[in-house]
């Protein structure tokens, strides 16, 4: 809490309390319970104390109540004093007058008999009269005929035409009927001036919101009176009301003790010497609870220090996975009402099904309710304000039922004019017990019968539950309720209206998992900058260049950008899975899902991931849109021909032309497979969506401890986790993606077709050989030179040339000689570089001086992506079963479109919570990235081919 010189005068209040409460706390391991009792439970001598919630004995001569919340006199016994509660004194009615009179202050004679509260009896059709016209008591009660009326008349009918007796307070006082000067009578009460009474009371409300202060009717009839006969005779239902009124002020404490809440606090502070109730130091004898106390911190200790003693799992009986709130009652005058469970919307303002309502109480249920109501309504519904004292009930080991104090945050308390409970430092907040939800009463001015100038709407309840860190077995700390109050100010019932809303959440401490997600992005993160490095290195390597430049920078950015979202995307699907299991199969309870606001990291973590991977893709399409790509025709003229020489009328022989249709041919295969991917898209897509909003994967991602696929219609659904849905859809993602990948290199490319295999076939079919440069001085080079010397023939002579080489007749496709490696990473040396430039410009065939080696790679080379020699005189070919050319289409890059495309569709949903929107946006962006990889792919294959574009189709 705030300090005592931040406090002011206010803080004076509560100095005894405070001592009181440092002496007096209750033991660690009750906490703040008590058992729970009824008034049914209390038996004919006990009643119920309405002040401890709590049984009582009666006093000699005694039983209880028809009510069941004070003591009456036995029969045969009539009052003497009463005060309310206990504070009666019976006498026994001597022997020829054993019958009491209807109020119970007087002996009579009753000739008719005794009913069994030991009052006259008379006959159905007769009345009984007690007393004379005058008023006088008589000796005998008469039962007088109803001269042959059909109704059945009884001396209590409320005609108003019998005499009753004075309030006692009278009697106490004047032992009259009168109350003059200098008695002081207030709210129908007569108290002696010479009795030390509490300080005079203002009866004002005061509406923060509106800044409006106005005069109480119903406290200006009822403040002074009841704390009057709260402090002078511990009147159970006078002090109730008291306490009523103070949370009609919102609990608010401020320099002036006059007010309500004022009044509250010189009682409690002044009745030390009548001890607590339950051993809990801030519940006065006598007194409602309503503080917890004021001491900086008290309310972390209140929150944090006790475990509520049960456990709650996601299975198993009511017990277990129900919240068993029980609230006790009370109206405005102070009157005990009952004990009632909050289920069946007890606290929910907004209606619904009782189902639904009562799946706010459902342990780990998520549960959010709002609505706009009108204020006619409320008046209607709410003409008169009911107090709650809330409760969450847990049986002991014995099976014995108690109850745990539900501490109250009302957000419109004020003390020293300061909203304290509106910060989110727990040691400034000030906890309270009692709480309403619509005051329609303090706020009526002038006259009690005509509409209130303002009511107070409790618009927002907030009931948090807190796991207890470390718990395996679902131990919870006490629940808290958070309460705003809206203030409303009448003008039009009928088009006024207030939104409202009615939550319970759940969270437990993030902070060791914030810290083990911070470390793995920093562990991950570091080894992707040495991962980045190690590409820039063999970038630098691969393009010829040993100089630092500003490209080179560029460059280590681009390639950290790829490898950062790479870690981002890691923790993040890591972290939504491990929620996801980890969540929704426990039983006994021991994580609770992030809420919402703890959620922000995560998505910032998804948008940073997927910021950083459409950074790498583009940078992946601009390399694979500007490949170097050459091609080789190794076929040889067949003979020579007549060729006629132009502008020197001469015939001359020359060398047969070698038909260029193969390598349109081959133009036109390298242009199919650019965009080839190792999963189908289309059906990827519409198989996650199939998943997610057919068979119910969806409902995994409800904030609620159900892990079944399917809702019925009539059950509540609870509100989504940001961080299930990404963790449900990711893996359904990755799932369906990796079952693709699996029938797709297994099945599909061993016994279908195998496109890039077979365009490694095709190649040597076509006696044409690709030359691929990615880099300046790094490649990819496929052998397509024909082992059969000529391609370009017949097909008589091609399928003769197939069987033989099938037969074995012929040498092995290989470069090397009794090889069979026709694919090659290639590290060229610069001078191979400069005369590939010549060529290009030239258009000339391949020099025959250009010399180069054929190795296998290392282990580590091919683990680090680069190559430790390198080329200077001769240029290296790496040996490449892997068919690693893929690098330069999108097969060989189908981990980071996967990665793209699941950031992607998880981004879509995250913002419009729509898995059928991010399903229909993410396979249009696939269409569009791969109609601009395609065009602008065949654009340059075309650029550096010299094919013309016309023939690729």
């Amino acid at each position: 809490m705030a300090t005592p010189g931040r406090r002011g005068a206010a803080a004076l209040l509560l100095l005894p309390v405070l001592a009181l409460a440092l002496a007096v706390l209750p033991p660690p391991a009750r906490g703040f319970s008590l058992p729970l009792q009824r008034p049914a439970d209390c038996g004919d001598s006990h009643y119920f104390d309405v002040s401890r919630l709590a049984c009582g004995p009666c006093g000699a001569h005694q039983r209880q109540s028809a009510g069941g919340t004070s003591c009456v006199c036995q029969p045969g016994y009539r009052m003497v004093s009463s005060n309310g509660g206990s504070s009666l004194v019976c006498e026994k009615c001597p022997e020829s007058m054993s019958g009491v009179t209807q109020d119970g202050w007087n002996c009579i004679i009753c000739p008719k008999g005794l009913t069994p509260e030991g009052k006259c009896k008379c006959l159905n059709n007769e009345i009984l009269v007690e007393r004379s016209i005058d008023g006088i008591l008589l000796n005998e009660a008469l039962c007088v005929h109803c001269n042959g009326s059909e109704q059945s008349f009884s001396a209590s009918d409320g005609s108003g035409n019998r005499c009753v007796r004075c309030e006692q307070t009278f009697i106490n006082v004047s032992k009259y009927c009168d109350c003059s000067s200098p008695n002081i009578l207030t709210g129908g009460l007569c108290f002696s001036a010479t009795e030390s009474l509490p300080p005079k009371g203002v009866a004002t409300v005061r509406f923060a919101q509106l800044g409006i202060t106005l005069t109480s009717a119903w406290f200006l009839k009822n403040l002074q009176s009841s704390a009057s006969a709260c402090w002078l005779y511990s009147n159970l239902t006078a002090c109730q009301a008291l306490g009523n009124m103070c949370v009609m002020n919102m609990n608010s404490l401020s320099s002036s003790i006059t007010d309500a809440c004022g009044l509250f606090q010189y009682i409690y502070v002044n009745t030390a010497r009548l001890g607590t109730a339950h051993s809990i130091a801030f519940w006065r004898h006598n007194l409602p609870w309503l503080y917890y106390g004021d001491q900086p911190g008290l309310a972390s200790q209140v929150l944090e220090t006790n475990n509520f003693p049960t456990i709650f799992s996601f299975k198993g009986t009511d017990k277990d996975v129900k919240l068993q709130f029980i609230a006790a009652s009370f109206d405005a005058a102070g009157n005990f009402l009952k004990w009632q469970s909050l289920e069946g919307g007890i606290l929910q303002l907004c209606p619904d099904t009782q189902t639904k309502l009562n799946a706010a109480y459902t342990f780990g249920t998520t549960y959010q309710q709002s609505c706009k109501i009108s204020v006619s309504k409320i008046l209607l519904d709410f003409a008169n304000p009911i107090f709650y004292d809330l409760f969450l009930e847990y049986n002991d080991d014995n099976g014995q039922q108690y109850l745990w104090a539900v501490p109250v945050l009302n957000l419109n308390l004020q003390y020293s004019e300061m909203f304290v409970n509106q910060g989110s430092n727990r040691n400034n907040w000030l906890l309270t017990r009692r709480f309403f939800l619509v005051d329609a009463l303090s706020g009526k001015e002038n006259d009690l019968g005509k509409l209130p100038r303002v009511i107070r709407i409790a618009s927002k309840i907030t009931i948090s539950i807190r796991l207890v860190s470390h718990t395996q077995r679902g131990t919870i700390y006490p629940p808290l309720i958070t309460i705003a109050y809206t203030d409303v100010l009448i003008q039009n019932p009928e088009t006024q209206s207030v939104m409202v809303s009615f939550s319970v959440s759940y969270e437990m401490n993030q902070s060791e998992a914030q810290i083990q997600t911070d470390i793995t992005l920093g562990v991950l993160g570091g080894l992707a900058v040495l991962w980045s490095l190690l590409k820039t290195a063999g970038w630098k390597r691969r393009t010829g260049s040993s100089i630092i430049d500003l490209q080179t920078v560029l460059k280590f950015i681009l390639f950290y950008a790829g490898d950062l979202a790479n870690v981002f995307f890691i923790v993040t699907v890591g972290k939504g899975i491990y929620w996801l299991v980890f969540f929704k199969a426990q039983q006994f309870v021991s994580v609770l899902l992030p809420l919402p606001s703890q959620e922000e990291d995560f998505v910032t973590y998804i948008a940073c991931a997927f910021s950083l991977k459409a950074l790498q893709l583009l940078q992946l399409l601009v390399s694979q849109l500007t490949i170097d790509i050459f091609f080789i025709d190794w076929e040889r003229p067949k003979g020579k021909v007549l060729k006629a020489v132009e502008g020197e009328g001469v015939i001359k022989s020359a060398a047969a032309p070698v038909s260029i249709w193969r390598t349109y041919f081959i133009a036109n295969e390298w242009n199919e497979i650019q965009t080839m991917r190792k999963i189908n898209p289309l059906f990827q897509v519409l198989a996650v969506l199939f998943f997610l909003e057919v068979v119910g994967f969806s409902n995994l991602a409800l904030m609620d401890s159900s892990s079944s696929l399917t809702r019925s219609s009539e059950s509540y659904i609870a509100t989504w986790s940001r961080i299930l849905r990404f963790g449900v859809s990711a893996a359904l993602w990755l799932a369906i993606a990796f079952l693709q990948i699996m029938v797709f290199s297994v099945f599909y490319e061993r016994f279908v077709e195998d496109k890039i295999s077979q365009f490694v076939d095709l190649c040597c079919m076509s006696n044409i050989s690709v030359f691929l440069l990615s880099h300046s001085c790094f490649g990819y080079y496929i052998h397509g030179r024909s082992v059969h010397g000529h391609a370009d023939t017949n097909m008589e002579e091609i399928n003769m040339n197939l069987k033989r080489e099938a037969e074995n007749l012929c040498s092995q496709r290989g470069l090397i000689p009794n090889t069979d490696c026709q694919t090659f990473q290639i590290s060229i040396s610069r001078k191979m570089r400069l005369h590939y430039d010549r060529i290009h410009e030239t258009l000339i065939r391949v020099h025959k001086e250009m010399d180069y080696i054929v190795k296998d790679k290392l282990l580590l080379e091919r683990v680090l992506g680069m190559e430790f020699m390198e080329p200077i005189e001769k240029s290296i070919f790496y040996n490449d079963e892997g068919q690693s050319f893929s690098d330069v289409l999108y097969y060989g890059n189908e981990t980071t479109l996967l990665i793209f495309d699941i950031l992607f569709f998880s981004v879509v949903d995250l913002a419009s919570q729509s898995f059928v929107l991010a399903a229909i946006l993410t396979y249009l962006q696939q269409e569009i990235f791969r109609f601009i990889r395609n065009t602008l792919g065949q654009k340059n294959l075309a650029s550096k081919t010299l094919v013309d574009e016309r023939f690729l189709i």
